[in-house]
């Protein structure tokens, strides 16, 4: 990891200070690993990383929906569940064994070409996560029985049903249909067909796991503080024994070609219509499936980006704009659309979504757009690689290439087709892919194998080693010439500097000012400068591979900045000019204003958000700093009243070095930072802040239920809040234990009764809302229509 690190470093040092842009080698990028085949076929991929104690262990079966049969649809989905429920030497909840061992970032999911399961854990747990994953690959059938089948089938179609309950939640199922004929493998979705899943058997269970589950159609990547040939001599002791399975075939690239366009209309109880539009694509790792990656950021990928810049920021026809090529194994799908405003025409919105396309497909695109394309793209992908587990973490990318591609280092080949991409590959490829076939939808060999001995005692779980001491980095703290405090976390690494400046006027302050107004006015903050347009800081941030963002809660409202080490001088010269010297213009503060507007409309479509907006005024009370929407949007009339006045008065009430702290984590000392934060906020000038006073909450003694109609919806959503004490008030231990035995965990009380119990939701479960003064302890169970009342008691 150090040689990855330094690399990199030299690498954006060496592209920073002429262009202000990057341009990568792709040679120059490696992720070090070793590769393992076991005697039974299981291949080991494993990664050294010592900066923390903890290692990522990331198993990946190559089967997914597309290994199903007609009529049995959803069950690789279904599978995935059922390998959380235990295994024959280990009988109990995976995720409460997990737990017990300190696992975080642990999960299993499935799509269409295979399903993985992924946790991280402290190292001297190593051996028992081993244990658990082989456990259930090697011995689960003589764990699973009926009860536990009907048990996860009906967590699965809670699922379904939850998934399909939200606005546009039904696209996913009339797409696949569409795109792929009858009998293709990828002409069902993942989740399945709700009478599919009713008719899976025992019979069905077994089957799949002999065909699927042996050690040959597997790959375990590990990645962590730990020894390559250590990891294999465990890995082998634990899962040598296991048969290798059947063989299984790779599936031969199916892409349908579809000569003419089709166009299909459905409705949904949704706020606005969609737009959507998707072409039959390239298998996934070809080099124009990568190039699709690039075309969708050049037409939705950030304020310049071409769908972006027309339809939402000039127009403002639509409010959002999505691209992305949904990348799988046989063939792909690049899917686009765009949510139309209320009120704007549909027909037109589509045809300058299908222009902008195909002036895209005629003529490519611009330099610089390929140019700030590459650079976001090699940008992100560095960023991912101080993550040892997850999605994206290093042994999530090792794991899929080598599944997908027998090469775990495959993403060299997909960086050097980003990295020679040009205008004319671009053009090639979208004229080839995108100008016919278009669905229109409108809300729409092979070697022996032996197993090997084993002195494994599963009758117990192994013991867990001596766990490793943790060291993080000291807090140290300056404070600079205008009063502003800085608070920094010196840590060496992948070289990326994270700032958050947070001043203490957050939702609270619209206690004295129309509701929303903190809301809008910190996100036109970043809106134009006076001397930069929007558009033009977003130009700028792209070619510095930084983003500036801003963000409020009750109490604090902030603006961050993510950067890259080499252009952290320039980034936070723009920040600074951000911060210091908003201009508010009249036009964006109309755009957004009117966004907020659709927001909050919005917000009144999605049930929590429903119950959200309305919580804190029965919880606080009347008049109470907390009592507005806890979304921060405020209420439409007050929003439609606002004028520029009332964000610039914000501003100029609020926003002051005095009344904010600078927190920063990256390389750099001190003394770096605060050399740096004087020539970029130096000039901000402090001033007197009012004060807000917190009244006692007046909330009524009483146990009040309040019912919301919304029409029409497939699940009822319970949402129930208690106002805890201020922080500090009690041990936030004892209270974070309290939440998680409640409701914060999947293994939690609420959760275990409505899913696991009763099935009658997909997920419950509870937690505490952030703030300063009294905070909401809020539950929240989406569940059957039927049974609301017996879940509410």
């Amino acid at each position: 990891m150090k040689k990855l690190i330094a690399t990199l470093v030299v690498l954006l040092l060496a592209n920073t200070v002429v262009s202000q842009s990057f341009e990568f080698k792709a040679s120059d990028i490696n992720i070090p690993y070793e590769k393992f085949v076991l005697p039974n076929g299981l291949t080991l991929l494993v990664h050294e990383d010592h900066k923390a104690p903890i290692v990522a262990v990331n198993v990946w079966y190559h089967v997914g929906s597309k290994n199903e049969k007609p009529g049995k649809s959803g069950f690789a989905h279904l599978f995935e569940h059922l390998m959380f429920n235990g295994s024959e030497n280990f009988n109990d909840d995976y995720f409460q064994a997990l737990e017990r061992i300190g696992g975080t970032d642990l999960n299993g999911t499935t799509n269409t070409d295979r399903t993985n399961y992924f946790q991280n854990v402290p190292v001297a747990a190593l051996d028992q996560v081993l244990f658990l994953e082989s456990d259930r690959m090697g011995h689960l059938l003589g764990a699973i029985d009926q009860a536990k089948l009907d048990e996860q089938r009906g967590v699965v179609q809670n699922e379904k049903r939850q998934g399909e309950n939200q606005p546009y939640g039904k696209q996913w199922d009339y797409l696949t249909k569409a795109m792929y004929p009858k009998g293709h493998p990828y002409s069902w979705t993942v989740i399945g067909e709700m009478a599919d899943l009713n008719a899976a058997s025992l019979e069905d269970v077994q089957e799949w796991f002999k065909s699927y589950y042996g050690a040959a159609n597997a790959v375990v990547a590990v990645a962590g503080d730990i020894e390559p040939q250590e990891v294999y001599q465990k890995v082998l002791n634990y899962f040598g024994d296991i048969p290798s399975g059947p063989t299984i075939e790779r599936q031969e690239v199916n892409v349908p070609v579809h000569n003419g366009d089709t166009y299909q209309v459905y409705q949904d109880r949704v706020p606005e219509s969609r737009v959507l539009f998707a072409w039959n694509t390239p298998r996934f790792g070809d080099k124009e499936d990568i190039h699709f990656d690039l075309i969708s950021a050049i037409l939705t990928s950030g304020k310049n980006s071409r769908l972006y810049k027309k339809l939402v920021y000039e127009d403002q026809v639509a409010s959002s704009v999505v691209s992305f090529q949904a990348s799988s194994e046989i063939s792909s799908n690049f899917i686009t659309w765009a949510n139309v405003k209320p009120g704007e025409d549909v027909g037109a919105v589509k045809k300058q979504l299908s222009d902008i396309i195909e002036e895209l497909a005629m003529n490519g695109p611009t330099e610089a757009e390929l140019n700030r394309v590459k650079s976001a793209y090699f940008a992100s992908f560095i960023k991912g690689l101080e993550r040892i587990g997850g999605f994206g973490g290093v042994s999530d990318i090792l794991a899929s290439n080598e599944t997908y591609f027998e090469d775990a280092g495959y993403y060299k080949t997909v960086l050097k087709y980003v990295e020679e991409a040009s205008i004319a590959d671009i053009q090639k490829t979208a004229k080839k892919w995108l100008t016919k076939g278009k669905h229109t939808l409108i809300c729409n060999p092979f070697p022996e194998y032996e197993v090997s001995p084993t002195t494994v005692d599963r009758s117990t779980l192994p013991p867990l080693g001596t766990p490793k001491s943790s060291s993080f980095p000291d807090l140290q703290r300056a404070t600079l010439s205008n009063g502003l405090n800085v608070v920094l976390a010196q840590r060496s690494g992948v070289p990326t500097i994270v700032i958050n400046l947070m001043v203490d006027a957050g939702y609270k302050t619209d206690h004295t000012a129309k509701p929303g107004t903190a809301s809008l006015a910190m996100n036109l903050l970043d809106e134009g400068t006076t001397s930069l347009t929007s558009l033009e800081i977003n130009e700028k941030l792209q070619l510095l591979g930084a983003n500036i963002s801003t963000f409020s809660n009750q109490d604090i409202s902030s603006v961050y900045l993510n950067t890259l080490k080499p252009s952290l001088n320039a980034s936070l010269e723009l920040f600074g000019d951000v911060v210091l010297n908003p201009a508010f213009p009249e036009q964006e503060f109309t755009r957004l204003q009117a966004e907020q507007i659709n927001n909050i409309k919005n917000e009144k479509a999605q049930p929590i958000t429903m119950a959200l907006r309305v919580m804190n005024k029965y919880l606080y009370g009347e008049g109470h700093p907390y009592s507005n929407p806890y979304t921060g949007t405020g209420y439409e009339d007050t929003v439609s009243g606002m004028t520029r006045e009332d964000v610039v008065n914000f501003y100029d009430t609020w926003m002051k070095p005095n009344n904010a702290t600078l927190v920063v984590t990256g390389d750099l000392s001190i003394n770096e930072l605060t050399s740096v934060l004087e020539k970029s906020l130096g000039k901000w000038k402090k001033g007197d802040v009012p004060t807000i006073t917190f009244s006692a909450p007046k909330t009524d003694s009483r146990n009040t239920l309040y019912l919301m109609d919304r029409p029409e919806s497939q699940q009822s959503v319970i949402i129930a809040g208690h106002l805890t004490e201020k922080y500090g008030d009690l041990s936030e231990i004892a209270l974070g234990q309290m939440v998680s035995i409640l409701g914060g965990d999947f293994t939690s009380r609420i959760n275990m009764n409505l899913r696991e119990d009763k099935h009658w939701s997909y997920g419950a479960g509870g937690f505490v809302l952030g703030a300063r003064e009294e905070r909401p302890f809020i539950v929240y169970a989406p569940v059957q229509t039927d049974k609301t009342a017996e879940s509410v008691t």
